[in-house]
């Protein structure tokens, strides 16, 4: 059984792709069971494994969920960091763990997908000729859940 309904991945897909329509930053959901340790530190290193290291602007966010061990962490790539201040991600992760404290996992993302966006766009406005440089589906980590 997959962690989301058909119906709460097309929320999630549906909520990046609004999200992107406001800004030149790229958004993606990446979920796993476990995180041994640091979520942060698991969260860089499948940052780079799924080539969001690779957008023209350096400008793409990564919010990783292990959903068993109720761990996560939001990351921005290079370009991000050079322009915001350190606490950037913070209202969107205590927005997020309103949600996730009321088992309500969907619902938490679509609101971290939602203010990053938000926050994106304050700092990385659509370009001319923007295109979508990564998919916006989840990606499921060592689990064989997909859509």
């Amino acid at each position: 059984m997959s962690l989301f309904s058909d119906t709460e991945q097309d929320k999630i897909a549906q909520a990046i792709a609004d999200a992107e329509k406001a800004t030149s930053g790229e958004i993606r959901i990446a979920i796993d069971k476990h995180c041994e340790g640091d979520p942060y530190q698991k969260a860089i290193d499948y940052f780079q494994k799924l080539d969001m290291d690779q957008t023209a602007q350096r400008n793409g966010v990564l919010i990783y969920l292990a959903h068993v061990d109720h761990k996560f962490a939001i990351i921005g790539d290079n370009g991000i960091n050079k322009v915001v201040p350190t606490d950037f991600w913070n209202t969107t992760k205590v927005a997020m763990t309103a949600h996730f404290a009321k088992g309500d996992l969907a619902d938490g993302i679509v609101a971290g997908i939602s203010l990053a966006g938000e926050q994106l766009a304050l700092y990385f406005p659509p370009q001319h000729g923007d295109i979508n440089e990564l998919p916006n589906d989840i990606v499921y980590l060592n689990e064989t859940e997909k859509k």
